[in-house]
C-alpha cells in the first residue's frame, strides 16, 4: 500500500514537470546585454516568450527585469534557442560551451564595420566553433530601435539562412510571431551576403544621386556657358553674380521636370516592349527593372528640386524688377509724352504661368505625400496606383506646359540662341514632351485594349509557330484523308 502511495505520488507530481518541459520552448536564451540584446529580450517579453540573459558578470546591468541574468551555462541549458547578441571577437568563450550549446539552436545575429573584414562570414566561425550546434543567420539587419518600436515599413523582413531546415523554422516562428516577414536566403553559405546588407549606404539612390548630379553639373555648366561666358566674351559684361541664385534657379527646374519624366518613360518603354513581345511573362532587361525600381527615389528628388526652384523664385526680387521696369516705361512715356496699351496677351501669359507653376507643384506636393509609408497604408491599391499614375501623369503635363509658357515665343527670337546653342528649358522638354506623346499613343484605344488584355493574361502566339502548326496540321490531315 505505501508502494502504491508512493507511486501514485509521484505520478502527480511529475504533471507540473511535464507542464514546464512542454513550456520549454517558449524559454529563449540571450548572449550579449547591448542596446540589441536588451531591446530583443524587452521585445519578446512583450509577445509572451520568457527570456533569460547569459552573461559573464550576472546582474551588473540594471537594465534587466531581475533574475533574467544568470551565467552562460545556467543560460545555454535552459533554452534550446540562444540568441547571440555579441560581437565577433567575443566568440571565443563560446568555445567552451560546446557541451551545453550541442543540439541547439544558435541564432547569429552579428554584423561587421566593413566589408571583408574577416576571411569567413561570422556565422560559419560560429559554425566552426560550434559543430554540434545549428547556427542560423538572422535578425542582423534590425537595429536596436526597430525592435523596441516594432516593425515598420522600412524594416518588417528579417532574412534568415542556415544549413538545418527545423532550426530556421524555429527561428522563422520566432519572427513571425515578433511581427517580422520571414525571408529565407537558403544555406549558411550565404551569411555574408547578409552580413554586408546592413553596410550598404542608400543602395537605392545610388542611381537617382547619379543621375541627379550628372544631370544638374551638365546644366549648369552649359547655363553658365551661355549666360555668364558668353556675356563676357561678346559684351565684355561680368554678371557672374548671377550664378548662385539667377542660374541656379534656371538649373533646378530644368533637372526637376527631366527627372519627373524619367520616373514615368520606363513604364511607357516596358508597355511598348509587352506590345511587342505580345505577352508578359517575359522578364524585362535587367537595366530596365533597376530603373523602375528606382522610380520613387527619381520622384522624391524631383520633389526637391522643385521646392528649392520655389524658394529661389521667391528669393529673386521679382517685385522690385516689376516695378523697376514699370518705373522706367512711365518716365519713358512721360518723355514721349505717350502711352501705350495693355498688353493683356503678356498678361494672360504671365499669369497662366504663375499658375500652372503653382498647381504643377502642388500635385507634386500630392505625389510625394502619398509615397509616404504611413500615408501609402492607408490607400488601397487602387487609390495609390490612381495617384500616382493618373495624378502624375497629370503633374507631369502641367508641369511641362508650365515650362512651354515660360519659353512662349523665345524660339522664334535669335537672339535666344547664343553660340548656336539651344536654351535651357528647351533641352529639359525634349524627355517629358516625348513621355507624353508616347503615352498619349497608349491610350489610343485600339493600343490600350490590346494592352489591357496582355496584362490580363493573353498572348499573342508566334507567327512561325503558328504557320508551322497549321502545315503540320494539314499534314496530318491530308495523310489521314489518304489513309482513309
Amino acid at each position: 500500500e505505501r508502494g502504491r502511495e508512493r507511486r501514485k505520488h509521484e505520478s502527480v507530481s511529475l504533471c507540473p514537470l511535464n507542464t514546464g518541459a512542454a513550456t520549454e520552448q517558449d524559454m529563449l536564451c540571450i548572449f550579449g546585454t547591448g542596446d540589441l540584446g536588451r531591446s530583443l529580450g524587452q521585445r519578446l517579453l512583450q509577445t509572451g516568450y520568457r527570456v533569460v540573459y547569459g552573461s559573464r558578470r550576472p546582474q551588473s546591468c540594471g537594465l534587466l527585469p531581475p533574475g533574467t541574468q544568470v551565467h552562460h551555462e545556467a543560460a545555454a541549458q535552459s533554452a534550446r534557442l540562444v540568441f547571440i547578441c555579441i560581437h565577433r571577437e567575443n566568440y571565443d568563450f563560446l568555445e567552451t560551451l560546446a557541451t551545453q550549446l550541442k543540439g541547439k539552436v544558435l541564432v547569429d545575429v552579428s554584423n561587421n564595420l566593413k566589408k571583408n573584414l574577416y576571411p569567413e562570414a561570422n556565422a560559419e566561425y560560429l559554425q566552426r566553433l560550434i559543430p554540434g550546434a545549428q547556427v542560423v543567420k538572422g535578425f542582423n539587419t534590425l537595429s536596436a530601435w526597430a525592435l523596441q518600436n516594432g516593425p515598420s515599413d522600412a524594416n518588417r523582413q528579417v532574412y534568415l539562412c542556415g544549413n538545418s531546415a527545423e532550426a530556421k523554422q524555429a527561428v522563422a516562428d520566432v519572427a513571425t510571431k515578433l511581427g517580422f516577414t520571414v525571408l529565407d536566403r537558403g544555406s549558411l553559405s550565404a551569411a555574408r551576403e547578409l552580413e554586408d546588407f546592413p553596410l550598404q549606404l542608400f543602395p537605392e539612390w545610388r542611381l537617382p544621386m547619379q543621375l541627379t548630379i550628372g544631370l544638374t553639373a551638365f546644366f549648369f555648366i552649359y547655363v553658365v556657358i551661355r549666360d555668364v561666358i558668353y556675356a563676357y566674351v561678346k559684351d565684355n559684361k561680368d554678371i557672374s553674380f548671377r550664378i548662385m541664385v539667377s542660374l541656379a534657379n534656371k538649373v533646378f527646374p530644368t533637372v526637376s521636370l527631366v527627372m519627373l519624366s524619367l520616373c514615368y518613360l520606363p513604364g511607357v518603354i516596358a508597355a511598348f516592349l509587352q506590345l511587342y513581345r505580345g505577352t508578359k511573362y517575359k522578364r524585362f532587361p535587367d537595366w530596365l527593372d533597376r530603373w523602375m525600381l528606382c522610380r520613387k527615389q527619381l520622384g522624391l528628388v524631383a520633389l526637391a528640386l522643385a521646392s528649392l526652384h520655389v524658394l529661389y523664385t521667391l528669393i529673386i526680387p521679382i517685385r522690385y524688377y516689376v516695378r523697376y521696369r514699370l518705373a522706367a516705361n512711365t518716365i519713358s512715356q512721360i518723355r514721349e509724352n505717350k502711352t501705350s496699351p495693355f498688353d493683356t496677351t503678356m498678361a494672360w501669359r504671365t499669369d497662366s504661368y504663375y499658375s500652372m507653376g503653382a498647381l504643377g507643384f502642388g500635385l507634386y506636393l500630392l505625389l510625394g505625400i502619398t509615397s509616404l509609408p504611413s500615408v501609402s497604408n492607408m490607400l488601397s491599391w487602387r487609390e495609390f496606383s490612381f495617384i500616382q499614375s493618373k495624378l502624375g501623369y497629370l503633374t507631369l503635363f502641367v508641369c511641362t506646359f508650365h515650362t512651354y509658357l515660360y519659353g512662349w515665343d523665345m524660339f522664334l527670337r535669335p537672339s535666344y540662341y547664343k553660340w548656336y546653342t539651344l536654351p535651357n528649358y528647351m533641352l529639359s522638354l525634349v524627355v517629358p514632351s516625348a513621355v507624353l506623346v508616347l503615352k498619349l499613343l497608349l491610350l489610343l484605344p485600339c493600343v490600350d485594349r490590346t494592352l489591357t488584355r496582355i496584362r490580363q493574361g493573353w498572348e499573342r502566339s508566334d507567327p512561325e509557330h503558328e504557320s508551322k502548326k497549321s502545315l503540320l496540321t494539314s499534314g496530318y490531315h491530308t495523310t489521314d484523308t489518304n489513309a482513309l
